[in-house]
């Protein structure tokens, strides 16, 4: 049945997104060392106090966006209607996408998390192959 699929990979989606998010609020500095390394989170973190305090500010805010993010994802796994699931997921596929092409574009010229670039990019087109597989299913299922 396509709603299960369909809860199942928003629940996933919404775990994935409200742990990353509450991690990023408030173990930013844990969170960039495991995800970057020592050296390159020590660049990172910025070198003035006042540039320290903008980032972890900006990284906290990331983190509640993230956050909100995952909560949203579990407000709508719970949603039965199967055109809005469609729409719900094309828009997901777009975002993960979208997300990858900009990593590739932008993310690349930084040569501090250019390192990072295969891994994450990965991560954003699996992303969005989980929504590409419940479209196919669900069309599948609509046309057998």
């Amino acid at each position: 049945m396509a709603s299960s699929g369909f809860l199942l990979i928003c629940m996933l989606h919404s775990l994935v997104a409200l742990t990353c998010g509450a991690l990023m609020m408030f173990y930013t500095n844990e969170i960039s060392v495991f995800g970057h390394g020592i050296e390159v989170a020590t660049k990172l973190k910025g070198s003035t106090l006042h540039d320290q305090l903008l980032i972890q500010t900006s990284d906290s805010f990331s983190g509640l966006l993230l956050f909100a993010i995952g909560f949203l994802l579990f407000m709508v796994a719970f949603i039965k209607d199967r055109e809005f699931q469609s729409f719900f997921a094309k828009g997901c596929v777009l975002l993960h996408v979208s997300m990858a092409i900009w990593r590739i574009y932008f993310e690349r010229k930084l040569e501090d998390l250019a390192h990072d670039l295969p891994r994450l990019v990965v991560g954003d087109i699996v992303l969005g192959l989980s929504w590409v597989f419940f479209l196919v299913y669900s069309w599948r299922e609509k046309y057998d």
